[in-house]
């Protein structure tokens, strides 16, 4: 008997790792599946901000590529969420503008594909930032046959996000970028001094001093092009 008890003590100890091992996934399972909408956005927000604005350009891609899976998952959790699916677009085309080329132009399809979902759930959510972001994808995208760049398109929904969002950094900075690219040098500037003014996100302060630095660099060249 004392023999056969030796023997029976690492089955024992082996049952009794993989009992801890399977209650640990479940308690991993269950905290992911109780993770809210909002929180699963706030951690793509948080982590879109960290590769955007802290990251090498050259480690941009991959990163935000892996962050492109995070994204899926959410959408896939949340589905009637409309900002999930703004933010899936939006790292959708961060990882286009990280690769560059017509490699990207996919990527970009899935970005507008992402962002018109969130439209048709609530295009209201995070003041209007669904029609910004697509305004900005459809005048920084080719036109036909390359792809599906339309100016008109874009100031039509950078409008929108507008008016859903006039006091927002974002809204009024993508106008502003869009207006520069058109040469309406004076009009840039108005709306670049409204995204200047806008409220910074206590929430998000790594993304509200990125942006605060992507404004004054557009307010630097536009006042050398009025030089």
């Amino acid at each position: 008997m004392k023999h056969s008890s030796l023997s029976a003590q690492p089955f024992v100890r082996y049952l009794t790792l993989l009992l801890m091992t399977l209650v640990a996934q479940v308690l991993v399972t269950a905290s992911a599946a109780a993770e809210s909408a909002d929180e699963r956005v706030a951690t793509l927000q948080s982590a879109w901000a960290r590769i955007k604005y802290r990251t090498p350009e050259k480690q941009q891609a991959a990163l935000f590529s892996e962050l492109i899976g995070q994204a899926q998952a959410a959408t896939a959790t949340y589905p009637q969420s409309a900002p999930v699916w703004v933010w899936s677009g939006i790292i959708r085309a961060s990882y286009a503008g990280a690769k560059g080329g017509l490699g990207a132009l996919s990527a970009v399809k899935a970005a507008k594909s992402d962002l018109e979902q969130a439209i048709a759930i609530d295009g209201s959510v995070l003041d209007g930032a669904a029609y910004t972001s697509l305004g900005s994808l459809y005048y920084q995208v080719p036109g036909w046959p390359i792809g599906f760049g339309d100016d008109k398109k874009a100031e039509a929904f950078l409008r929108k996000g507008l008016e859903f969002g006039a006091k927002d950094v974002d809204a009024n900075y993508f106008y502003a970028d869009y207006l520069f690219q058109k040469k309406s040098y004076t009009q840039a500037l108005e709306f670049l001094q409204r995204a200047e003014k806008a409220p910074a996100d206590p929430q998000r302060p790594l993304a509200s001093e990125g942006r605060l630095g992507e404004i004054k660099s557009l307010q630097a060249k536009i006042q050398q092009k009025m030089h």
